[in-house]
């Protein structure tokens, strides 16, 4: 079972940035997506960032520009590049993974707190 473990949240002042990572344990395949998600409370999780196995990324119109979603070398950890950050963009952050047979893993959450 492919394990996803997150860190680096916390609390910054707008304006500021921070650096999620997201580690995966294991896999026996590659993960064709990296993602991550924001939830804030009684909202539901919405997508904020995407790269695909070619390298591509996509990402949430609100964060464009100042967000960054990025992987390492051996395609087992995701990043997530956070600058400029605002008030809304407060919220727990989970890192999602997909491989091409229908693996879909979520890490565990991580609280960001942008204090305005």
């Amino acid at each position: 079972q492919v394990q996803l473990v997150e860190s680096g949240g916390g609390w910054v002042q707008a304006g500021g940035s921070l650096r999620l990572s997201c580690a995966a344990s294991r896999s026996a395949f590659p993960f064709n997506a990296m993602a991550w998600y924001r939830q804030v409370l009684g909202a539901e999780r919405e997508l904020v960032g995407v790269i695909y196995i070619d390298g591509s990324t996509n990402y949430a119109d609100s964060v464009k520009g100042r967000f960054r979603v990025s992987r390492n070398k051996s395609r087992d950890a995701a990043y997530l590049q956070m600058s400029d950050l605002k008030a809304e963009d407060t919220g727990v952050y989970y890192c999602n993974f997909k491989t091409r047979i229908g693996g879909d893993y979520w890490g565990q959450g991580t609280q960001v707190t942008v204090s305005s």
